[in-house]
């Protein structure tokens, strides 16, 4: 059996696994790991627990060691350090007029290389820039592009709600969000109202659509004729959370009734327009020996210009 721990290396970022080895670990420690960056100090957030040998993923790491006080100072140096940096990055795009915005700097644990991260529209080429940062800051400079969704993760903030953000609090994975989740929430399509600071739909109108598609099923559509003791008319407006249905009647009065309480009717909800025979709609060929006509210019018209072309020809 393996005993398996998730890290995680920055708040609400993704969980990886790790070995523990012979190590003693519990959950908020700090720990020193081997990464494809390097060396990373990150959080260990779940575990340890055991999992047989045949599932253990190929090529996983295990912890090397404890975090220690001297690792924690030197961490505290590198965040001053990336202020710094954040600063000096910051002057140089401006100075170069450079279309990018700078969102975060990130030193390694070891103090190896410095990760930039951006956000721009399109391609940027900061060969230039980079040789300025290496010349200021002596260690590797990676610059690294990101989407709006990372930058609102990386740069945190309030949402409409008056919480903080999902993305920058507990969201770890960002899953697709469709207009269609609030279509079937009967939210107004406003795109202030819809959308987040990141200007992209709201993660959060994800949270509850599985629970509004459950509680619409037992509701009749709008449009609907239905019956509900001696009220009948047609459905004109559903409030899914408190289960209610609002039918207008034939003399135009609105009334409010259970959705379990209401009678279908089998009558259509519309009466529907007849749809054209597709052969009346279509053009009509003309027959063989039918002269074509022109649909702008008159049949005389065209005989005379005939006639004018064959007497211009037969003349020396």
């Amino acid at each position: 059996m393996a005993r398996i721990v998730k890290i995680q290396f920055q708040t609400a970022g993704r969980l990886y696994d790790f070995r523990t080895g012979n190590l003693d670990i519990t959950i908020e420690e700090r720990v020193i790991v081997e990464t494809e960056r390097g060396k990373s100090i990150g959080l260990v957030v779940k575990g340890p627990f055991e999992i047989d040998d045949r599932d253990v993923p190929e090529g996983l790491k295990t912890v090397l060691r404890k975090a220690v006080p001297e690792d924690l100072e030197s961490a505290a140096r590198h965040r001053a350090k990336e202020k710094d940096a954040f600063d000096l990055c910051l002057r140089r795009i401006r100075e170069r007029g450079m279309e990018m915005k700078l969102v975060k700097v990130e030193y390694l644990f070891d103090g190896s290389k410095a990760i930039f991260y951006f956000t721009a529209d399109g391609r940027i080429d900061f060969r230039e820039l980079v040789k300025d940062l290496a010349h200021a800051f002596h260690t590797r400079i990676e610059m690294r592009q990101i989407g709006v969704r990372d930058e609102a993760g990386m740069v945190g903030g309030l949402g409409i709600c008056g919480r903080e953000l999902c993305c920058s609090s507990f969201l770890r994975e960002f899953e697709p969000v469709s207009v269609k989740m609030a279509k079937e929430q009967n939210l107004a399509l406003n795109p202030t109202k819809i959308s987040g600071q990141c200007g992209r739909l709201l993660c959060c109108l994800a949270y509850e659509f599985d629970t509004y598609c459950t509680l619409r099923k037992c509701l009749p559509k709008c449009g609907k004729r239905v019956s509900c003791g001696s009220v009948e008319g047609e459905v004109v407006k559903l409030n899914i959370l408190d289960g209610t249905v609002t039918v207008k009647t034939d003399d135009n009065h609105e009334v409010i009734v259970r959705g379990d309480e209401v009678k279908v009717e089998n009558t259509p909800e519309r009466p529907k327009k007849p749809a054209k025979d597709f052969e009346e709609t279509k053009p009509k060929k003309p027959q063989r020996g039918q002269q074509r006509t022109h649909p702008t210019r008159p049949v005389k018209e065209r005989d005379e210009n005939r006639d004018n072309a064959a007497r211009t020809k037969e003349k020396p």
